[in-house]
């Protein structure tokens, strides 16, 4: 190799060491305090950098940042699309490649202000990041999957403003963190090479950074030392660990039933309140197929519990089509239904394929006998013991939707999923760790049931209680502790991230002003 070729790909390497460290802070490794550092080199190499170079920086590390978060969708696609490996990696790099462009526009935006005005890193990109993470979680159905912020979900006294700011708070201060650092390693640069430039400027965004994490741990510790009113419940959570290409095989109808019946049996003997089984856990369609449903109604009534369960239902059905919807239902100890919540946020390329009058030659990964219709209504069950919202599979990924559930009140959250899809990989770990979120930007206490894992209770801090191991046949019983408590995340949504674009408008109109 020839030294120019050398030397062009030295250029990039700050934002692949910058790439792998970042995603060394996700579950799984699970390293969340390099995460704190992870951007200093990418930041740093702005630095005299051309814009259109700093783009294509960026967009590098925005590869191994995405790729290294999410490589386990390939695992979907291979084992349970029909895909080739080779295809199913391509297909998750084609995601990757789109995903990155955000990365890339942030490193642009920053490298044109910090090389052409007098604003600190640590107000510059903080903003830009939060604005552009936002706008990912969004744009085409949005995809909020790998948030920075995600990585600090043991990080309990830090996260505590969530309940304020939501996620993007918290990748706010992760992202300023590294800035404040970048700043102090820039300040006799950019002072040499603008003579006129007033180091008050860094070593005040450095103060801002430093009051502003200061705030949040006493916020945090604040709330962590609350005692809250509530209500205990006592729940179990059952995990079927049913192997996915055999769930909806006739021959093994039976087998899946007797295993949710097994498991319920005997988490009964705990007398729980509240059974919680997974994302479409019963093998059939429940009101549709009269026989089976009724079985399940009458082996439910000997529980003494409310149960709440998955199943696929009928919307309607003719020769030339069927509609159905991924849904909750909850019976109550009479065996009565009383809930029924339809998912509203459908997986897309997995239960619909968007735009299917463009894309005619596509058919969904998920096989499956029809096509899935969305939910409209964001619909709380309410029971002896308090209410709750229900979310299904990724709609926890959405914090924005969540919240929907509990403007008007609640008592804790559900959330069932089917994370086989993903394996052993770190997927599973990943959608676990965002429900911590979810519970503290709400005030609500999470129950999750899997069906390969990982299952578990969540208090309304965003402390782990209980989980289970993946691909374990298990009950788990924990207490929650209920809260009424009503945020301001709940109430006015993401304030904080229409804040921040708002300031990136201002920086960009404004940039002479700052010079």
């Amino acid at each position: 190799m020839s030294d120019s070729f050398m030397k062009k790909l030295s250029e990039f390497y700050p934002a692949i060491l910058s790439g792998i460290l970042v995603v060394l802070a996700f579950p799984k490794p699970d390293v969340s305090s390099l995460a704190w550092v992870g951007f200093v080199p990418l930041l740093l190499s702005f630095w005299d950098k051309k814009p259109d170079r700093a783009f294509v920086t960026g967009y590098a590390f925005g590869m191994v940042y995405f790729f290294g978060t999410l490589y386990w969708i390939y695992h979907s696609i291979n084992h349970f699309g029909g895909v080739s490996f080779l295809s199913s990696i391509a297909l998750v790099f084609l995601l990757c490649g789109y995903l990155s462009i955000y990365p890339a526009i942030f490193s642009y935006l920053v490298t044109v202000l910090i090389n052409r005005t007098k604003l600190p890193a640590s107000l510059i990109a903080p903003v830009f990041w939060v604005v552009l993470e936002y706008l990912r979680s969004y744009a085409f159905t949005g995809f909020p999957w790998a948030s920075i912020g995600y990585t600090q979900y043991r990080f309990l006294p830090m996260i505590q403003v969530a309940d304020i700011t939501g996620i993007y708070g918290i990748s706010f201060l992760v992202i300023a963190f590294n800035s404040a650092i970048v700043d102090v390693f820039l300040l006799k640069k950019r002072t040499k090479v603008m003579p006129l430039f007033p180091a008050s400027y860094s070593i005040a965004g450095i103060a801002v950074v430093a009051a502003a994490l200061l705030i949040s741990l006493g916020y945090g510790a604040l709330r962590l030392g609350q005692n809250r009113p509530g209500a205990p419940v006592r729940a179990s959570v059952v995990q079927g660990n049913i192997e996915q290409d055999k769930k909806w095989e006739p021959a093994f109808q039976n087998e899946v039933l007797s295993t949710y019946f097994g498991l319920s049996k005997e988490a009964a003997l705990q007398t729980p309140q509240f059974i919680v089984w997974p994302e479409t856990s019963v093998p059939f369609m429940f009101g549709y197929d009269g026989m089976l449903s009724e079985e399940l109604i009458q082996f439910q009534k000997g529980l003494g519990a409310y149960l709440l369960f998955g199943s696929v239902r009928v919307q309607e059905r003719t020769k030339e089509k069927t509609l159905l919807t991924n849904s909750a239902i909850l019976l109550d100890p009479s065996g009565k239904s009383i809930y029924i919540y339809d998912k509203i946020h459908l997986v897309p390329f997995g239960e619909y394929v968007p735009l299917r009058s463009v894309l005619f030659f596509v058919d969904k990964i998920a096989a499956g006998i029809g096509d899935y219709v969305a939910g409209e209504s964001y619909l709380r069950a309410g029971t002896d013991f308090g209410s709750f919202g229900t979310l299904v599979c990724y709609e926890i990924i959405f914090p924005g939707m969540v919240r929907k559930f509990y403007t008007k009140g609640g008592d804790f959250m559900v959330t069932i999923t089917n994370d086989a899809w993903f394996g052993r990989t770190a997927g599973p770990y990943q959608h676990f760790s965002m429900a911590v979120f979810r519970a503290v930007e709400n005030r609500k206490p999470v129950i999750r049931s899997a069906n390969t894992g990982v299952s578990g209770f969540i208090d309304s801090n965003g402390r782990i209680l209980s989980t289970t191991p993946l691909f374990t046949r298990q009950v788990l019983t924990d207490t929650i502790k209920t809260d009424k408590t009503l945020t301001f995340y709940t109430k006015y949504g993401d304030l904080f991230s229409y804040f921040c674009i708002v300031i990136s408008i201002l920086l960009l109109i404004n940039i002479r002003l700052w010079r």
